[in-house]
This record gives structure tokens, sequence and C-alpha cells, in this order.
């Protein structure tokens, strides 16, 4: 039987496109791990699928895995089974015109292969407490690479 883990994530963008930052916690049992990151030129959708993938990589064995996020187009995806068209389609939705962020799907469709994945829209800014902490951890990535930026030179690794 698959371990059952739960993943909170959340993504933010200064500008879109400008600076993002994504985060997640995720819990087992009684243990839980927070990460973040963020890179410089990207769009809040790309930091809400980041957000999500990262997180099923650091799963160290298949997992079941439920995902709460507040993003319609990361859960979407998912839910309304767009992806797997997608996947059918060449990376083209029904309209024929490419889908963007393929480089991201593909990663996040290989890794709900791996895992047993449930997504889960949750309400953004709300009273989640894990989702306005993932919020709290994406908008502070954000703020370490803008403060990288301004003194020094040099990338921002994961937190």
């Amino acid at each position: 039987m698959k371990k059952r883990v739960i993943l909170y994530t959340d993504g933010a963008c200064s500008g879109n496109p400008g600076i993002g930052g994504y985060a997640g916690i995720l819990i087992y049992g009684d243990a839980r791990r927070e990460y973040s990151g963020g890179e410089l030129s990207t769009t809040n959708n790309r930091m809400e699928v980041q957000a999500v993938i990262v997180g099923l990589e650091r799963l160290k064995y298949p997992c079941a895995v439920d995902v709460y996020s507040d993003s319609a187009y990361t859960v979407n995806a998912f839910a309304n089974r767009w992806i797997y068209a997608w996947k059918r389609n060449g990376w083209k939705k029904a309209d024929g015109k490419a889908v963007q962020n393929v480089d991201l799907w593909e990663r996040l469709y290989a890794l709900t292969q791996t895992h047993e994945v449930t997504f889960h829209k949750v309400a953004g800014h709300a009273d989640d407490e894990l989702n306005n902490r993932c919020d709290e951890l994406a908008r502070a990535a954000i703020s370490l690479l803008r403060e990288s930026l301004s003194g020094q030179e040099g990338e921002i690794g994961e937190a």
C-alpha cells in the first residue's frame, strides 16, 4: 500500500511575466516539510505548476498524494482531463493551438504516472492556513530573489 501524502502548493509572480516564486508543504503523518524557490523571468501559471512538480519530485517512493492548490490552471488540467487530450494530440489544445508550458506539463504528467495524484482546488487567500502559508513562502522566495539581484551576482536556489 502506498504512503498517503498531503501536498499544499502555491505560486506567485511579481509582474506577469516577472520574478516568480513557488512553494509547497509536504505532510506525511506528523512530518511536515516546507520548500520554496524562485525564477527571474516567469509567469504565475509556471510557478503554480512548478510548485507541484518540486513537491512530487521530493518524494522518495511512489505515494498516494492529495495535492491542494488554488490554481484552477493546474487543478483543472487534471480534473477536467485536459492534460490527457493535450498529450494525445501532441501537446495541442482542442483549437489546434500549442499548449503553453509544455516543458512543465510533461514533467508533471510523468510524475503522475509514478505517484497516484488527486488534485483538489482550494480558495486562494481565504481561510486555508496551509494555502496561506504556501503563499507567504512563495512571496518570500520572490523577495529573496529580488534582494539577491540588488546586491550580489548569482542565482537563488531552493530554500
